[in-house]
């Protein structure tokens, strides 16, 4: 009965394996296979030398659909002798989870053997299958392998994400997606290499254009292509003996053209969530494009919102918003106009009602700038961190209390004065002579700009002469003497201690290079580690070669490197500058490719000629 179970098994994953679509049977094995992410899994990089040499802790995958995060946690599975579990969790519960654990728990203590949990949808995992994973995930008994399309930061659990590395997958590029393509037309067995396949090369950048950098995609929409073309004959007057070879292995051709690639896959598919981080993000760029004054820029990103389905009503209040916050009193028709084009909207909708949004942003876009109304938020700051500050008694309300307080007595009539103002006190004691607004100096309030600071050089003239309308004067700033202790005291810490200025160089020099967390670097003079370690630690998911000139030096940096684990040390190189190309292919990683080269007295330590530079020159990239 298990036998005939296990047949009926064998059986039917074989069957489901051979009409899978094509891009689940075109989905890479091993990493070899693997096209695109070079800077997460390109020769050198932590990921490809923790999965090589089986040391995997917990990592989350997050990028867009189509990248390669469910074929990674493939490969991991292909590749690692540990016991491979894979879940979703949108359709896994509790107890799926827990019974993995005891699987895990089993294999642990029967065999040795490590298990790697992996978590489809990783950020829909709720409450109860947090709390019945992490203390497993805690205590190494599981490792957790994630995949999501949301930012893991904000959508997955922050307990999950502090115990994992995160690898962000990019979109792949055209050439990544027209070798994706080429490999599933030459394989046999799993893609197309045993059918007379032509297509056409305007055809198949077709197809990569629209993918819009999505695997998965391009292979769909090859594979209706393909599908649903009908065979054709080959021509009567083939006589090339290429063209006969072919003829004698297939009757007929599939001829893919760009009409046909078109009608496989016609609408270019845009990542766009609306409560996601494209949504954000998009918008974030939208409206920094109106502050830039870059009409191309305004319309291509609001462009992209329209065309993904965002609701229009968004983006319209988004530019309300604009109007008052960055534009102001620069342009007060501004607002007025934004109103109107929403309002025309409400009355007209889709599609004609793309004309307002464009109408408006344009508006915007071409209209002067000024965001003197953040005056505002400083003035609310005062009043949160300030004490709160009495009125002033001639603008206290004299109606009820004028003769028993005096509250409203002395207070100056505007309207009785020459050009309705004149000089008084409106700010409360304490804050006499403080400065809110700072009007723009574009469009209408420029003119506003002269009249403002006109009238505050009156106001500051009266409060200083002790004129009708102030009370007595204030001291406007003061420097206590704790404050200037600590000031002392901290330039004292910053200027003192060799240690300090030897961290202030190392911070310099590893500035200057703007690395990224997977970049891979290169210390030409190590030393005794002053970048290595720094350039290590900004660095998590790449990794740091070391060049030392002597063996004293190389033994001390392993000797440190040795409380990391395996995978995450540098890789300590001896010998001089001119030997390094030797040195690295010594290792079998000649093909290494580094994002930064960085080095503290390279020359000086070296003593080498400009020639022994240029000869490292094959194995590094700059940045």
């Amino acid at each position: 009965m298990n036998k005939s179970s296990d047949l009926f098994e064998a059986r039917r994953k074989e069957l489901t394996e051979k009409e899978a679509p094509l891009a689940a049977r075109m989905r890479p094995r091993t990493l070899d296979e693997f096209i695109g992410q070079e800077h997460i899994v390109g020769p050198g990089r932590l990921l490809r030398r923790a999965i090589q040499a089986d040391q995997l802790s917990s990592v989350i995958f997050y990028g867009p659909p189509g990248t390669g995060k469910t074929t990674l946690a493939r490969i991991i599975a292909n590749t690692t002798r540990a016991y491979f579990i894979a879940i979703n969790a949108v359709l896994a519960g509790v107890a799926d989870i827990r019974a993995a654990i005891a699987t895990a728990q089993e294999r642990r203590g029967q065999f040795g053997q490590r298990t790697i949990l992996c978590e489809d949808e990783v950020h829909r995992i709720n409450k109860p299958q947090q709390d019945a994973l992490l203390p497993w995930v805690e205590n190494g008994t599981v490792i957790l392998v994630g995949a999501t399309t949301e930012n893991p930061y904000f959508e997955v659990n922050k307990a999950l994400v502090s115990r994992s590395r995160i690898f962000q997958l990019k979109p792949l590029t055209e050439a990544d997606l027209f070798a994706v393509a080429r490999q599933a037309l030459a394989d046999p067995e799993r893609g197309y290499g045993k059918l007379n396949v032509t297509i056409d090369d305007d055809a198949l950048a077709h197809l990569v254009d629209v993918a819009n950098g999505d695997a998965r995609g391009v292979l769909n929409a090859l594979e209706l292509a393909v599908e649903t073309t009908e065979p054709e004959a080959f021509p009567a007057d083939a006589e090339d003996s290429a063209h006969a070879s072919r003829i004698t292995h297939h009757a007929s051709r599939l001829h893919i053209t760009r009409a046909i690639a078109e009608e496989s896959i016609q609408r270019r598919a845009v990542l766009y969530d609306k409560e996601g981080d494209v949504h954000y993000d998009t918008i974030s760029a939208f409206i920094k494009s109106l502050r830039g004054s870059d009409p191309d820029a305004a319309l291509y990103w609001m462009a992209r919102m329209v065309y993904a389905g965002e609701e229009p009503r968004f983006i319209f209040r988004r530019m309300i918003v604009f109007a008052g916050e960055d534009i102001g009193l620069a342009d007060p028709a501004a607002l007025r106009m934004v109103m109107a084009c929403a309002q025309a909207f409400e009355y007209v909708g889709m599609p004609e009602g793309r004309f307002h949004l464009a109408n408006a942003a344009l508006y915007l876009e071409t209209a002067p700038k000024s965001n003197s109304a953040m005056a505002f938020f400083d003035a609310l700051e005062a009043v949160e961190r300030e004490q709160e500050a009495e009125i002033p008694a001639h603008l206290r309300d004299g109606n009820r209390d004028k003769e028993g307080f005096g509250h409203g007595e002395g207070y100056l009539y505007p309207h009785a004065y020459r050009d309705h103002w004149v000089a008084q006190q409106y700010l409360p004691d304490a804050l006499q002579g403080r400065v809110f607004y700072q009007p723009g100096g574009l469009g209408h309030e420029a003119k506003v700009k002269v009249e403002v600071e006109r009238r505050r050089e009156a106001q500051l003239a009266a409060m200083l002469e002790g004129g009708e309308g102030f009370g007595a004067t204030e001291t406007l700033t003061f420097t206590g003497v704790a404050v200037a202790g600590d000031r002392d005291r901290w330039l004292q810490r910053a200027i003192g201690g060799a240690g300090e200025r030897l961290a202030g160089l190392r911070d310099r020099v590893l500035d200057a290079v703007r690395l990224q967390r997977h970049c891979l670097v290169l210390d030409l003079n190590a030393g005794s580690g002053l970048l290595t370690w720094e350039a290590l630690r900004r660095v998590p998911e790449g990794g740091v070669w070391s060049l030392t000139a002597t063996a004293a030096e190389a033994a001390a940096l392993r000797e440190i490197a040795a409380r990391l684990p395996q995978v995450e040390r540098p890789v300590v190189l001896q010998g001089s500058l001119a030997e390094l190309p030797d040195l690295i292919a010594t290792r079998g990683e000649a093909d290494v490719r580094f994002d930064a080269v960085v080095g503290r007295g390279v020359l000086t330590a070296q003593q080498r000629s400009g020639d022994a530079i240029r000869n490292t020159q094959h194995t590094t990239t700059h940045p």
